[in-house]
């Protein structure tokens, strides 16, 4: 399977139920491109993939745009499953895809083709919400296509003994074709929205963390007087990064 086509093999299969047979009628293929993707050949043969879903930036402004799919096929049975969910970046849906039996180092990477980290601690941030279980509860995320281009998602920590609720921000830099990712941390969900609409300073450190905040500040400040660039995200230049094209478009409903 290549990244610019998603074919399940399923023409002589059945679905084993009627979530399946559902899930089935309302995908489109062409909606989606690969982003990370792993297959196994037995006689219940699997694939898990994550997939950007262009369809989405047609729909409500901010709904998350990365799908993770698990696919299960009985080859002795000739029947299939099909599993998906919408997860606001990549780590996310990779987490939900380890959740459903799919190994996390099959899955850690996205293709050279794709945006990239910008640095270690990105790295490190997606390694944990990539293997770190039901630890995050998402209790809202929001997508932006353009000013600013960034993606984020509010979580709580079941593992935080101090600032439980935690903002994960990740932002695209296309000059140089990465994006980074940190966490934030905070007391209470008002603390962390009222940050999200004011972005009146650096994003708070998880306790204990150690980091250096002037950096963060001075990102903050240039993000703020600089803006951020309109250039388009998809295609194979796609991470976890929003769609092209305006934030307010009519709907055509999702394809999946």
């Amino acid at each position: 399977m290549s990244s610019d086509e998603l074919d399940f093999h399923l023409y002589d299969l059945e679905p084993a139920d009627a979530a399946s047979q559902h899930a089935e009628e309302q995908f489109w293929a062409g909606d989606f491109t690969v982003l990370a993707e792993h297959h196994t050949a037995r006689d219940v043969s699997r694939s898990f993939v994550v997939a950007h879903d262009a369809s989405v930036t047609w729909g409500v402004p901010g709904e998350p745009q990365i799908c993770a799919i698990k696919v299960a096929r009985d080859l002795n049975q000739n029947t299939f499953t099909f599993e998906s969910s919408y997860h606001s970046t990549v780590s996310f849906a990779q987490n939900w895809l380890v959740e459903h039996g799919c190994p996390p180092e099959h899955l850690s990477q996205v293709g050279d083709d794709f945006i990239q980290p910008a640095d270690a601690l990105t790295t490190q941030v997606e390694q944990k919400l990539r293997t770190s279980g039901t630890r995050y509860t998402v209790l809202d995320s929001y997508t932006s296509d353009y000013d600013p281009c960034e993606t984020w998602t509010l979580t709580r920590d079941s593992s935080a003994a101090q600032a439980p609720i935690r903002i994960f921000l990740e932002e695209g830099d296309f000059e140089t074709h990465t994006y980074t990712t940190r966490e934030g941390a905070f007391a209470d969900e008002s603390a962390a929205r009222h940050w999200l609409d004011d972005r009146n300073g650096p994003l708070p450190n998880p306790p204990g963390d150690g980091r250096d905040t002037g950096a963060a500040r001075t990102r903050a400040a240039l993000t703020r007087s600089a803006g951020a660039s309109a250039i388009p995200k998809v295609g194979l230049d796609t991470h976890s990064l929003p769609s092209p094209g305006p934030t307010q478009r009519p709907s055509p409903g999702r394809s999946m």
